[in-house]
């Protein structure tokens, strides 16, 4: 659909209800969130779910009244100036319909743009009185598109310009120039070649993901696994002590109002029952399940090394009897860990060839992009589906990459559904970081995509405060990798490693296998005892890639799908990476 055909039809419109007045006195009674809610509920009354997979931008302009029409082209993005200010935005030219609203409040095109290594922006402009700015959303249709961003200059030149945030309230500030970072959520991405006469401005960032607060053109999805009144999605994590407590999640339908979970220890016939914590969780671009409940049972008091017996109730639905067993009081035992799994099917196969070679694992860790679009409830649908036959028996204890916590939007899904210890630093949500102890082992379990310096001194509390004989981190961004170094992980927590003498760093992102020589600041020495092992993982099948391996790496493995299998016996600990095909690709030892 070409942007001209809404211009004239809109550009009327819009400028007379800035004229009356009505352009802020909306902004007061609905915010965008609202009116898309509201179009969104009315389309769920009025079509079926391939209707609303086949939406259109021509009929997605028909949901709106003219006043709500206003809120969406002004009340996205609002903020004061304290003189006139020519405000710039930046569009990306892969977007492929321009914002129906910004030439019909004004703006004009310029010759100018800009660029980064994603894209080149065009540069519209408009000369704003003093007072309040306001601006509308990115577009209804789902695509790649970059967000656009803004920058804003005083009119005239002498004037001291000051802008005060109004939507969203912790707008951030920076300079308009190159090597700028528009994008909170992708430091890297950085400007260039932007123009001499506006280099200097304030330049307003934003996050990718807020270009979805307005999705609705292909948009909409539904999901092969939705919920049902008979219990599913069960899941075993660990919020608490591993010696005494497990956590158990799962979910129905919404019909089902309240799920009830009993248990014993095996073999024996006393049984405990208790209702579980109830939440609705909503995706509201989900044709065929926008609401379900997740339940959480956390079960507490339970003897250690001790198997426990469980089945989950919803009204007189009955799942199978399950099991599981507490850890042990001796310092022997296993897990496995995966790296990137993008809710394959694929990651479904090797996981459960892992559990049928180990079934002595006593838990599953994926170091962080477990999906792909964190806030699509579908791909978890799909994940938990492969992973049902071994997720219901032991712990699944993961961390978020920069697939979970989404676009500069969070990782809101991701903490819904797992139930983690709420120990982690102030400044990063709950359950995204943390540790657990699995008897003579530290698990730091740390999210690289929240800000680094953040979790530095709580990183270094735990190594602190632990008596654990092994210290092993587990996060996304791998700081010793072939292609994206990441300094600020390597100044900030690599010395911590050092300083305490992590034993294993676990990274994924990068869709390939590598384990590092021992390293220590920076650099290979001589032993494992000396210097930690930095290792990279991949989950999923992955193109066979010719590089030159790095000249820290001690093995590294192009081809990827791999599972690694852990083994912990009092001093000694053993490593395998296994492929698909059952091939051993890397295997050592270290021993304390």
């Amino acid at each position: 659909m070409q942007t001209g055909k809404f211009l004239s039809l809109f550009r009327t419109t819009l400028v007379f209800l800035l004229l009356v007045g009505k352009t802020f006195g909306a902004q007061k009674e609905q915010t965008v969130h609202q009116v898309i809610d509201r179009a969104i509920t009315q389309l769920y009354h009025t079509k079926g779910p391939e209707e609303l997979m086949k939406l259109d931008l021509a009929q997605v302009m028909k949901l709106f009244t003219q006043d709500e029409l206003t809120v969406l082209s002004t009340c996205h993005w609002v903020f004061d100036v304290n003189v006139p200010a020519t405000v710039s935005l930046m569009v990306s030219k892969e977007q492929k319909t321009l914002p129906f609203w910004i030439a019909g409040i004004g703006f004009q095109k310029t010759p100018m743009t800009v660029k980064n290594s994603q894209t080149t922006y065009d540069i519209w402009q408009k000369q704003f009185p003093k007072g309040r700015v306001g601006l509308g959303v990115n577009g209804f249709e789902n695509g790649l598109a970059l967000h656009y961003f803004v920058s804003v200059a005083p009119v005239n030149k002498q004037d001291k310009l000051q802008i005060n945030p109004v939507i969203p309230v912790d707008q951030k500030f920076g300079v308009l120039q190159d090597g700028a970072s528009t994008y909170m959520d992708w430091d890297e991405l950085v400007l260039r070649d932007v123009p001499v006469a506006m280099t200097g401005q304030q330049l307003l960032t934003t996050t990718r993901g807020r270009a979805s607060e307005s999705h609705l053109v292909g948009a909409f999805r539904s999901t092969p696994y939705a919920s049902s009144q008979n219990p599913d999605q069960i899941i075993l994590t660990w919020s608490s002590d591993p010696s005494s407590s497990m956590d158990l999640q799962w979910r129905t339908n919404t019909t089902v109002d309240a799920s009830t979970l009993k248990y014993k220890v095996k073999g024996t016939s006393k049984v405990v029952t208790i209702v579980a914590d109830k939440m609705k969780m909503e995706d509201r671009m989900l044709v065929n399940d926008r609401y379900s409940n997740h339940y959480t049972a956390k079960l507490t008091g339970l003897k250690p090394g001790t198997t426990y017996q469980y089945q989950i109730a919803s009204q007189n639905e009955w799942s199978d009897s399950e099991s599981f067993t507490t850890a042990s009081t001796n310092s022997s035992f296993s897990f496995l860990w995966f790296g990137d799994t993008h809710y394959s099917p694929k990651f479904g196969e090797i996981l459960h060839k892992g559990w049928a070679a180990h079934p002595d694992a006593s838990f599953f860790s994926i170091v962080g992009d477990l999906v792909s679009d964190g806030l699509n409830r579908d791909q978890w649908d799909a994940l938990f589906d492969h992973s049902k036959e071994t997720a219901c028996k032991i712990p699944f204890m993961s961390v978020p990459g920069n697939h979970d916590n989404r676009a500069g939007l969070g990782a809101k899904l991701y903490c819904d559904l797992f139930s983690y210890p709420m120990n982690g630093p102030k400044g990063v949500p709950q359950e995204q970081t943390y540790s657990f102890t699995y008897k003579n082992a530290l698990f730091l379990m740390i999210d690289a995509t929240s800000p680094i310096d953040t979790q530095t001194a709580w990183i270094e509390k735990q190594l602190a405060a632990t008596k654990a004989t092994w210290k092993i981190a587990m996060f996304h961004f791998a700081p010793y990798n072939r292609e994206e170094p990441y300094l600020d992980i390597q100044k900030a927590w690599v010395p911590l490693f050092d300083k305490y003498h992590v034993d294993m760093v676990y990274g994924g992102h990068l869709h390939y296998y590598m384990r590092s020589k021992p390293m220590k600041a920076g650099k290979v020495v001589s032993s494992y005892r000396d210097g930690t092992a930095y290792l990279i993982s991949v989950g999923i099948p992955n193109r066979d890639q010719n590089f030159d391996p790095e000249p820290y790496a001690e093995v590294t493995d192009s081809k990827g799908q791999l599972f690694q299998y852990v083994k912990i016996d009092g001093n000694s600990l053993h490593l395998e990476s296994v492929n698909m095909q059952g091939k051993l690709i890397d295997s050592f030892n270290l021993k304390k």
